[in-house]
């Protein structure tokens, strides 16, 4: 069955399935495993130390995989320079980077004319109608279900992607609840051409990074088990509830500021939990689709199930049209 969107022709991918940023979990084991399975992958460029960090990553995606695959430069939350990473990547040629966070108006300047293929993550239509302005060849809008940093208004993948559909003339792909056939179909009747998912690719053999907690956590989270955590900030996020994110929620009902919250949002505190499983000193970023998530597959039985699943929709979608002629 063909999946052949606008998505899968500008990134040169077989299935419309993108994997998201993942800070500190998205290297090259899980990058090319997406991509090998014919998706989208991507490596986390600002959770690497250096530039010489990134670009081995990047050799090493290119050593497991000869498919496009994806740098993802998560700009909004920096306090460090980006502009030398992003550098590094536009004289690795990189088939597609992506913007996450902040202004994207400087790494869209800096990868005008080189061929590179951009994408921006939108909370809101707005931001998607000035990434199309700045130059993006395609928006990722992830509505208020998402694992991680989600828009402030609060508004739901199924409302957000029609909207921002209507609002621009680039494709969009779909972020927020997404982890199944099901997903990919919903998305693709709101008129996405394609997903991403993060909090899925988690929950993969792949994922090496993520201690055995973290995804055991995922597998056995319900659907009252996320809590959105940095609104008195104006950053929301939305994590795993455990006892640290309860102590954060505690903290903010006194809205102490930033200075008293860093030690409990920062990434030291996330890698306490992601890497050594440490549930009551750090936290895990998680999205509602966590509650549907029951296994670990590999990525490539992840998605081959997805593109199994999605087919039988379309074709029992197709079944029903031939009825009622």
């Amino acid at each position: 069955m063909n999946w052949d969107t606008r998505v899968t022709e500008l990134l040169g991918i077989e299935y419309p399935i993108i994997q998201g940023g993942l800070a500190y979990l998205a290297y090259a084991d899980l990058a090319a495993a997406v991509s090998e399975a014919g998706g989208l992958g991507q490596i986390t460029a600002m959770s690497l130390a250096d530039k010489t960090r990134l670009q081995q990553e990047i050799r090493k995606v290119r050593k497991k995989t000869g498919r496009p695959f994806g740098v993802n430069f998560s700009i909004g939350q920096q306090r460090r320079p980006f502009e030398g990473m992003v550098q590094t990547a536009v004289d690795e040629k990189v088939p597609v980077i992506t913007v996450t966070g902040g202004n994207p108006e400087p790494v869209l300047r800096m990868t005008k004319g080189t061929g590179i293929k951009t994408m921006v993550l939108v909370a809101a239509k707005r931001q998607a109608q000035k990434a199309e302005q700045l130059g993006a060849d395609a928006v990722m809008v992830v509505g208020q279900e998402g694992g991680g940093h989600i828009g402030r208004q609060d508004t739901g993948t199924f409302v957000l992607i029609p909207e921002v559909v209507e609002a621009v003339s680039i494709p969009v792909i779909a972020s927020g609840g997404i982890g199944d056939g099901k997903g990919l179909m919903a998305a693709l009747a709101l008129g996405a051409e394609g997903v991403e998912m993060g909090t899925r690719f988690i929950a993969t053999q792949e994922c090496i990074h993520a201690h055995p907690a973290y995804k055991k956590a995922l597998l056995e989270a319900g659907d009252r088990d996320t809590v959105v955590i940095k609104r008195s900030l104006g950053a929301p996020a939305r994590a795993l509830r455990n006892k640290w994110t309860e102590k954060i929620l505690e903290l903010e009902q006194e809205a102490p500021g930033y200075e008293v919250l860093q030690p409990y949002i920062s990434g030291e505190a996330n890698k306490r939990f992601i890497y050594e499983g440490e549930d009551s000193v750090g936290f895990g970023w998680g999205g509602q689709i966590s509650a549907r998530i029951n296994d670990i597959p590999s990525v490539k039985n992840l998605i081959m199930r997805m593109i199994g699943e999605a087919s039988d929709i379309r074709r029992s979608w197709s079944v029903g049209k031939e009825n009622d002629l």
